[in-house]
């Protein structure tokens, strides 16, 4: 005699059961609350006020060897720069021993006949020797120097009731960050590296901890469905993970003054797309996994250190080699912290959010679909 289907009135009430369940059971843990919103407020004061793409205040060696007015004046246009911070040696021998000890990062001198060749056809030279290190640092600050000398000479000639002759003149405009502050890059990309960690890092042992606490046993004694399982596993996080994103954006804007050009709405469409995303992951590895301890493990490999290196957040996908870059596209943090990237500094440019939340949309129905398949209702 087969047993009657419930009716969707008793699905409801044990779904809803189930969803109230892992709630308190949420609420009762510290450690998701902590990952949820203390542990972004860390994330955004480290990487908002510790971290720093931009080379400022850069020691730099300035040597003249026979001072004079005009060197004066080109040593004055390093003291009023922000980039540099110019320390003033005798001679050469001193400033290389400064370089080699780590004091300056660039050594600026200028010959006895600077003065005197100035004006001439062919000009005056000066010497840059950068630390050359930190690669980065050291391209940076040759180009922070080109600057500085450039508009040095553009000065000297106003002041002559001149005009610098160039064979091209140069006019730069900078899109989408006029400002060139790295923290309007770093901080928007970092609402991806916290959502990673609520999403999948949070969920990778939900189901794991039921199997090592004996709870699992007595949830399938009960008539309870893979389907309704996987739902009132992922609605409590899912609204979880949207409080750490709302937390995330109103500090990045409020607090880090990074703007918001485009939609919230089209943010937060895209955010809980790379949300479901991220949970059928940690679901998934949970489910195959009956140990909190390996599925963290797990979770951390698999996808915070992937957010973190091999989506942009920081390294140029651009510069990585073509198997890196191949593996990437593996990688949801790529696409949405390409949205955010758009969003927060260009705008809503739909030729970039479009393929981007469809590549999310892919991913996030492919991971709780196949959560879902594996999920198993009997012991």
């Amino acid at each position: 005699m087969s047993t009657p289907a419930p009716t969707p009135g008793v699905r409801r009430r044990r779904l809803l059961a189930l969803m109230r369940k892992e709630g308190l059971q949420v609420l009762r843990d510290p450690s998701s609350i902590g990952i949820a919103f203390l542990l972004p407020l860390l994330l955004l004061f480290l990487f908002g006020y510790g971290v720093s793409l931009d080379a400022r205040a850069v020691p730099v060696a300035f040597v003249a060897e026979q001072p004079t007015l005009e060197s004066a004046s080109f040593l004055g246009a390093f003291q009023s720069s922000d980039w540099f911070r110019p320390q003033v040696m005798a001679d050469r021998v001193s400033a290389q021993r400064a370089l080699l000890a780590g004091e300056v990062s660039a050594i600026v001198l200028l010959r006895g006949d600077f003065a005197r060749r100035l004006n001439r056809p062919d000009g005056a030279r000066i010497q840059l020797i950068v630390d050359g290190v930190d690669a980065n640092t050291a391209r940076l600050v040759e180009g922070y120097v080109r600057g500085a000398w450039q508009a040095w000479l553009e000065q000297q000639a106003r002041q002559a009731g001149a005009e610098l002759e160039q064979p091209v003149a140069i006019e730069q405009r900078i899109w989408f960050n006029p400002d060139v502050n790295s923290r309007y890059f770093l901080v928007p990309g970092l609402v991806a590296i916290i959502m990673t960690l609520i999403g999948a890092l949070l969920t990778a042992v939900v189901v794991a901890r039921e199997w090592e606490r004996g709870t699992m046993e007595a949830l399938l004694a009960t008539p309870v469905t893979g389907g309704e399982i996987l739902l009132a596993k992922v609605v409590p996080y899912f609204v979880l993970g949207l409080g750490g994103f709302a937390l995330s954006v109103a500090m990045a804007v409020w607090l880090f003054h990074a703007p918001l050009v485009g939609s919230f709405w089209v943010l937060l469409t895209a955010s809980s797309l790379f949300l479901l995303s991220s949970l059928g992951m940690g679901l998934l590895i949970s489910t195959k996994t009956r140990s909190q301890f390996t599925a963290s493990q797990i979770a951390m490999v698999v996808t915070f250190l992937p957010a973190f290196m091999l989506s942009g957040f920081i390294f140029d996908i651009g510069s990585m080699p073509a198997l890196v870059q191949g593996i990437t596209y593996g990688v949801a943090a790529r696409y949405f912290i390409s949205i955010l990237h758009t969003v927060f500094l260009a705008g809503d440019v739909w030729s970039v959010i479009v393929p981007n939340a469809a590549a999310l949309a892919a991913m996030a129905a492919g991971f709780l679909a196949l959560t879902w398949r594996v999920t198993r209702t009997r012991l």
